[in-house]
Formats: structure tokens, sequence, C-alpha cells
């Protein structure tokens, strides 16, 4: 449990905005209209199921409508409520500035708890929610475009642009209202993993910062870093397994619900995942060894940790106890405004959640784009590309005869070369540029303003300025 002077969600996201602006030169009528909320809407709806009706309550935030449609998760959780829906769609504002998403910041959520209802009910239950969203345009392609958050998956998504379809028979966009859709429902190859990859391009963009990582006291390469998750939902499980996988990390702990493992040789993610898909939780995993107090292993030494679940997981409560002296947050608020003030004091590094977990509305954003466009990426340009890398391997092939054993090509060249890029590693491409680039300037601020401390607040100046030079342009 959290203290009780801890500040909530919202306040925190409040406090955090507040911070920031104090170092920017904003109009007061300017920064209250970034500040605020545009609109809730607030839906109950009743939905009959076995053989009695049962009222739900949803809900959908329009952050800012600087640019338009709004972007932002739809989650399904017991804790939603009106605070939180707003304080996540002001994170989306910010978020989508930060990595240029041309989009405004919107929110959803449904007080349910999915795991009490079976399939076919929970179809019933978004069917239901999505038509009283879409029939007041807070669902549509040009307006407000839902996507996946806790919760919810592609499956909801395709149930949720099925709806929208049914609904408008002749919008020839229809598949645009919603992202994060299964492949065959005009998806896009590499949005399931997208949030943890864009947590694993994050880090790798970090450790490229000789300044950063000489702030944080870790030492300039990512392999070998011990790491420990907390929660290997969707975003936690791509993030740890890339890290580990490709990047040469150790994952020494796993935090979820019933508990924690911890092993110092390291977990296979795969495999612990596995089990948790299997049994529901890391309880009776063989391998590694279990704690029962799961939150206790939040504040174990390791090199970089990783909240990956649950916004307020460090607070004032633990922030003191915690010897990570980097965190990256997967999560959506994962440290509280109160932690985060103590964690800088002792000098721990923070890449902020509105950079961290923006790979998931960036290649939203590609989904949106190929919805609107009607075409795969890569299947115009793909055969013609690998032709002209044909004629090159043609010519040095004519070369490796000519000069006998003097000169051969490397092997696998010849196969790497010739191949086009597809789909996912057009997606895996943007993204793995945005990410860059929306540290780059995160950085500038960070290292070059003496007024800036930290990340988050770097992020802030970024995002804000942003937002507020899309207001000026519209005469605001």
């Amino acid at each position: 449990m959290a203290p009780k002077n801890e500040p909530s969600f919202r306040q925190s996201v409040d406090m955090m905005f507040n911070r920031a602006v104090a170092l920017m030169d904003l109009p007061p009528g300017l920064e209250e209209k970034i500040r605020v909320c545009n609109a809730t809407y607030t839906v109950r709806f009743g939905v009959r199921l076995r053989g009695q009706i049962q009222t739900f309550v949803g809900y959908r935030s329009v952050h800012s409508e600087h640019m338009e449609p709004v972007k932002g998760g739809i989650r399904y959780a017991m804790s939603v409520n009106q605070d939180e829906v707003e304080a996540l769609a002001a994170l989306m504002t910010y978020k989508c500035a930060l990595v240029e998403a041309p989009f405004g910041g919107s929110k959803g959520g449904l007080c349910i708890d999915p795991r009490q209802y079976e399939e076919h009910e929970l179809e019933q239950i978004t069917r239901r929610f999505a038509y009283e969203l879409a029939k007041r345009d807070l669902i549509n392609p040009s307006q407000n475009v839902p996507a996946p958050d806790m919760g919810t998956g592609e499956r909801e998504m395709a149930w949720i642009a099925d709806q929208y379809a049914r609904m408008n028979t002749t919008d020839i966009n229809a598949r645009a209202c919603v992202t994060g859709k299964p492949l065959n429902a005009g998806g896009i190859h590499g949005r399931v993993e997208a949030t943890g990859r864009g947590v694993q391009y994050a880090l790798q963009e970090f450790f490229r910062d000789r300044v950063g990582v000489g702030k944080s006291g870790l030492d300039g390469k990512l392999d070998g870093k011990r790491v420990i998750v907390q929660g290997l939902g969707n975003v936690g499980y791509h993030a740890a397994k890339f890290l580990s996988e490709e990047d040469g990390c150790v994952i020494t702990g796993i935090i979820e619900r019933d508990g924690a493992l911890v092993s110092d040789e390291g977990l296979d993610v795969e495999a612990v995942h596995n089990w948790i898909v299997k049994h529901g939780g890391v309880t009776g995993f063989p391998d590694g060894t279990f704690v029962a107090e799961g939150a206790k292993v939040l504040e174990e030494p390791c090199d970089i940790l990783i909240p990956a679940a649950m916004e307020g997981v460090i607070n004032l409560a633990n922030a003191d106890r915690i010897k990570a002296p980097l965190i990256i947050e997967a999560a959506n608020g994962p440290v509280t405004a109160g932690a985060d003030e103590i964690l800088r004091k002792k000098g721990c590094v923070i890449i902020p959640d509105m950079y961290a977990n923006a790979g998931g509305v960036t290649v939203s954003y590609f989904e949106w784009v190929k919805n609107l466009s009607h075409i795969r990426f890569g299947r115009m340009q793909r055969r013609q590309e690998e032709a002209r890398h044909q004629l090159v391997i043609d010519e040095l092939e004519r070369l490796d005869r000519y000069l006998g054993d003097a000169w051969s090509m490397t092997p696998q060249f010849k196969e790497k070369y010739l191949r086009g890029a597809d789909e996912l590693e057009l997606v895996r491409s943007g993204l793995d540029d945005t990410m860059r680039i929306a540290y780059q300037a995160m950085r500038d601020v960070w290292h070059e303003r003496g007024d800036v401390e930290d990340l988050r607040t770097a992020a802030y100046l970024v995002s804000i300025d942003r937002v507020a030079k899309s207001y000026r342009a519209k005469g605001l």
C-alpha cells in the first residue's frame, strides 16, 4: 500500500507538468489550456449476461486536440476511474508530441475484471462499449483512434473495428478506427512486440549517450547488465526477451502478481513466460528462487530496473530502498512524483514513461497510416530493391571469378544483401529511428540546460513546447 500522503497518479502527472512549465516562458492561459483535460465521457450501459442485465461503467477521455485524431489505449481493469483515465490521456498527449506522432492524447477504460467473463461475454461487452463510444465519434479514424492497453489486446481491437464497420458501412477507412488489430483484420507486423521493442531501443540509445550513462554510474555497455523486470505481461515479456537474447542482459529477477523469481545466473524469460501462460503465475516454476513477497524484489541490487505493469509501484514507501542506478519506466506512471524526487536526489537516472513506452503508439501510427493508404509497407518497392541489389551481386561474382582465391565474398553476405526489407523490418527500422531521435531531443535539453536535472523534465519540456507551437499555429 502507498503511504497516505502519496499524491495520486493524476496529481503526480500534474506535479511533473508543473515542474517543467516553471522552466518555460508560456503565457498562463496557454499553459492552462495544455494542462487541462478537454473532455471526459462517462458511459453506463447494460448487457444481458447469464440471465440478467449487468451494468458496466466506461470512460473515454480526450486531453488535447491540438492534433487530430486523438490517440490512446482502452484498458480493462477494476481500478479504472476518471482520474486515472484523464492522467493517462495527458501522458498520451505528451508522448505523441515527444515521438512526433501526429495525434492528440486520449485514453479509455472499462471498469471490469476480464478474467471473470467467458470470451463470448467479453465480446458482447466490448461491442456494446464500442457502440456507445462510436455513436458519439469517440471512435473514428479521423477523430479518435483507440488501441490496446492493460487487459485488452488484438482480440478486443478486432471486435471494436468490426463494430465500427457495422455502424459505418460506407466508410472506406473503417479499419483505421482502431490500432493493435490482428494481422488478418488490418493489423501490422510488429505491433504486439512494439512497446517492449521500444524499451529495448530506448536503452540502446541511452547507452550511446556517454554523459547520460556516466550520470547513472554505469559503464557504457548494455551487454552483461543485470536486469529486474516487474510484470511479465506483453510489454515486460518482450522487453526482457529482446534484452536477454539480443543485447546480452542477464534477467536476475521477474516480479509477478503471485510473487517473484530471482536467480543470479539469470532466468530464461521464454520458459517463465510459458509457465505463467499455463499456470497463471510464477509459483512452482522449477528454476530460480521463489519470493512470496514479490514487491521486495524491486529493492534488490541490479543495474537496470524495468517496472512494466501498474502505476505507483515505486512510491514514498519504498523509494529509499531502491538500489538500481537506472530505471526505465515501461509502464505508465510506475514512479510517483514523491518517489521521483527521492530517487533523483540519490543520483538514480530514470528514463521516463512518456518516452520509454512510446513504441506502442509509434507502431500504432504506422498501422493507422497503413490502413489509410490501403497497402502493406514494402509491397511496392521490395522486389525492385532486390533487383537493384542483384546487379551489385552479379558484378561482385564476376570479380570473384576473375580474382579467384585472391578475393571472395563473405559467407551469407549475398543472402543478406539480396533480401529486400519486409513490413516487419520496415516497422522496426521506423521504430528504432523514432526512439533515437526522441531520445536525442531529450538529451540535448538534459545536457545543455543547467536548470534541467533529469530526463523526465527534459521530456516534458520538449513535448509541451511542441504542443504549444501547435496551438499557436492554430491561432491560440
